[in-house]
């Protein structure tokens, strides 16, 4: 039991870190806003989805009806809710690099052929993952439309067209029922069959219901369904073959395999195999309701009035106190540049000479130079930058340092120059020129990269011209 609590709590702080940092409240503000004039488009943008499918195009391929279908569903599509709600992976919370999950499944008639078509979100592969970007596209069972993907098909643990109300703004009123919200966090949660115990996020109470509108989805009346928790572990569920039960069908479950027939069997989607996240965090008190997606909000927490979509943190810019010879002093932001404020111009030239002689400098100086260096918010930046979040990387540096603040060497520098570097890879990933000298075999990966520091030039630079640079269109 100490090990399930631990796991939870795991989780549960997990989950946090990425509600804080993978959809910022201006991507959230942005997207709402263009969405709500019917842009969708502009609404994918600001979200950083990028969008690889063409309705003309598919007009012309699958005809009409099916461009209509996919156009509404496009209007209703809320892409920051998507992000949201993307599979990710620990440590990071970076969303699951080179996935394909299927958002809605059609079935075209005439010129179409009578194949399935699938809209489809895909993540890039982790070497090329800068910006944590999503692009959207169509998939029939060939290449169309896969680009350069390495795993351009569906995935089946992962897919999101039984869950549409985790992207579709039509169906996010479902939410409530489908992540359990409506019930008390203690119904169904014994389950002495279950070899893994329930507390540590297992959404059991909800397995019979969703494996059974799988199963409908799949055009079976009953039968087994896998259910993948990772690492190697898998669990069957038997659920009666009767096709009209008033109430839920029988529900039994055992353990299975991981390999083996339970590869042929419907997988129950990663979606309705936990607890909601936000639902989780909600039950432990570890977010409030004004920091969730505001389309989240009403359906988990009916009683509560949202604002709108979450405000970000308020920027401090004030003056800060060092201890300096015996006094306090304080230092701030003068015309865009962090300086000492209680050091006349004289003296803080004569101490720049002697720190260049290897002397020490004054507190304030240093505590200045620290900052430039290496920043109490590095780890904060950090997370912005991997998250995609430049504008939020942007602001939480110049708020420290200022718009003007020369970079000298350090840690903050190399994750500016990192995160410029990854962009390119990025954009060759996009253009599809991955051979040229980049990739996988070309590029260590991101954790690689980070934890086997190479050497960077020397110079300065300025905080915003470095961002602006670090950010791909």
């Amino acid at each position: 039991m100490h090990y399930s609590t631990a796991n939870e709590d795991s989780r549960l702080s997990f989950w946090r870190r990425v509600r804080e940092f993978a959809v910022p409240p201006a991507m959230i503000e942005s997207a709402t806003a263009r969405r709500a004039t019917g842009d969708w488009a502009g609404a994918c943008a600001a979200a950083h989805v990028d969008v690889d499918l063409n309705l003309r195009h598919a007009a012309h391929v699958y005809g009409q009806e099916f461009a209509g279908r996919l156009r509404a569903d496009l209007r209703h599509l809320a892409p920051d809710l998507l992000r949201w709600y993307m599979p990710r992976i620990a440590p990071d919370g970076l969303m699951r690099p080179g996935l394909t999950v299927s958002l809605a499944r059609y079935h075209p008639v005439g010129h179409g052929g009578g194949s399935t078509v699938h809209l489809v979100a895909r993540t890039p592969p982790a070497w090329a993952d800068a910006g944590q970007r999503i692009s959207l596209a169509l998939w029939d069972g060939s290449r169309f439309g896969a680009g350069p993907h390495p795993h351009p098909s569906p995935r089946r643990r992962f897919r999101l067209d039984l869950h549409r109300h985790l992207w579709d703004v039509r169906r996010v009123g479902e939410l409530r029922v489908r992540s359990g919200a409506d019930r008390s966090p203690d119904d169904g949660r014994s389950a002495p069959h279950l070899d893994v115990p329930p507390a540590r996020g297992l959404a059991v109470d909800r397995w019979a219901a969703e494996a059974w509108m799988l199963l409908r989805a799949e055009g079976r009346a009953g039968g087994a369904v896998a259910v993948r928790l990772g690492g190697r572990r898998q669990l069957v569920l038997d659920l009666a073959a009767d096709g009209d039960i008033p109430g839920l069908p029988a529900l039994q479950i055992r353990t299975a395999p991981a390999r083996g027939d339970a590869s042929a069997m419907p997988v129950l989607p990663d979606a309705a195999t936990w607890v909601l996240p936000d639902l989780a965090l909600l039950r432990a008190g570890l977010i409030e309701a004004d920091r969730l997606h505001p389309l989240v909000v009403p359906a988990l927490v009916p009683d509560h009035s949202p604002a709108g979509a979450p405000r970000s943190p308020e920027r401090g810019g004030g003056l800060r106190l060092v201890e300096c010879r015996g006094a306090q002093h304080r230092i701030g932001l003068v015309n865009g540049v962090l300086v000492p404020l209680d050091h006349d111009p004289a003296e803080i030239r004569r101490e720049g000479l002697l720190a260049a002689l290897t002397g020490t400098p004054l507190p304030c100086l240093r505590v200045i130079d620290e900052a430039h260096r290496v920043p109490d918010s590095l780890i904060d930046v950090r997370a912005r930058l991997d998250h995609g979040d430049t504008a939020g990387a942007l602001a939480a540096v110049e708020d420290l340092l200022g718009p003007g603040a020369p970079l000298p060497r350090g840690a903050l520098r190399e994750e500016l120059e990192m995160a410029a570097r990854r962009h390119i890879d990025h954009g060759l990933f996009r253009a599809g020129l991955a051979g040229l000298g980049q990739g996988p075999a070309a590029r260590p990966g991101r954790r690689t990269r980070r934890t086997r520091r190479t050497r960077r030039t020397g110079g300065t630079g300025r905080t915003r011209a470095r961002l602006r640079h670090a950010t791909f269109r």
